[in-house]
């Protein structure tokens, strides 16, 4: 009777060792929910670009100021670059250039979503089809988009299918080469797990392929995106047309032609403020997502 005791007693102990063991490895690895003060927001988040703009806009004004650079028609001042500004402001159309590259850019990044989604699953999961399509997907990774505008025209003309085909040409390998990355760093025991449980084919697939291979997919994605705005910018300031709008590219294509150097920084200025916007409303959350619910970013 006392040995049972004792079992008993040993039994609870080395129960409450290992709970407290477990406690406080949860302990180590449980993030902070509080909110991160306003303060440190603004210190962290919002001081350094800012204070970037303002090293460049100093560095901007103090070429022109020295007369290291004194030929507007190369260099404008910032003052003259925001009267650009202002003036397509007032004049209702600086939104307009805005939204007709955007609403392209997302649109044909949607559809090369579509078609890039599946064709990574098919070359990561199909030997043959890898073995076929692998390098071609690669080549056309590397490939600038702008080789693309001059065939797209002659075969398409000059409208709206022949700047999604662009896109899509640009986007698609991405897309597609950042999933099979995924697929392939996916352990073969989550596979193997799956499949004991009757996660098999499209099942399997969609429960336990695609989100292991979330971390590459999202960087394919975030590539797409760069590769789909790039490939819009070069189809609209080499194929400008009248009735295809006024976008951010053929504002640029105008603004050569005029020999409008404010113009010009204008429109250099829009496209990269699009291009940081869309990352940092869209594919950053997302990454930081992804990464956080893998353990692998800890909010501090």
């Amino acid at each position: 009777m006392a040995s049972t005791d004792t079992t008993t007693t040993n039994a609870a102990a080395a129960a409450a060792a290992a709970g407290s063991v477990e406690a406080g490895l949860d302990a180590l690895e449980t993030t902070q929910s509080s909110r991160t003060p306003l303060r440190r927001t603004l210190v962290d988040k919002v001081l350094p670009p800012l204070a970037a703009i303002l090293v460049v806009l100093v560095v901007w004004q103090g070429l022109i100021s020295l007369k290291i650079v004194d030929d507007p028609t190369r260099l404008p001042t910032p003052g003259a670059v925001w009267g650009a500004f202002r003036e397509d402001w007032l004049q209702g159309k600086l939104l307009g250039y805005i939204w007709t590259s955007v609403s392209r850019g997302l649109l044909g990044f949607c559809l090369a979503l579509l078609i890039g989604t599946p064709l990574g699953l098919l070359v990561a999961r199909v030997k043959f089809v890898r073995a076929a399509i692998g390098p071609i997907l690669s080549g056309l990774q590397s490939l600038p988009s702008v080789a693309w505008v001059p065939p797209a025209v002659i075969w398409l003309g000059l409208d709206n299918t022949m700047m999604y085909t662009v896109i899509l040409l640009g986007a698609v390998p991405s897309i597609a080469n950042g999933l099979v990355s995924g697929v392939d760093q996916v352990p073969p025991l989550f596979l193997r797990a799956g499949r004991t449980l009757g996660a098999t084919g499209v099942k399997g697939t969609w429960h336990i392929t695609l989100p292991a291979a979330l971390p590459g997919y999202v960087a394919g994605m975030k590539q797409g995106w760069a590769f789909s705005w790039r490939s819009l910018m070069a189809a609209e300031i080499i194929a400008s047309f009248p009735d295809l709008g006024t976008g951010l590219g053929q504002l640029l294509e105008n603004a050569r032609t005029a020999s409008d150097m404010a113009m010009v920084f204008e429109a250099i200025l829009l496209i990269l403020f699009v291009g940081i916007a869309i990352d940092l409303l869209i594919f950053s959350p997302l990454e930081r997502w992804v990464l956080r619910s893998r353990g692998l970013l800890v909010k501090g």
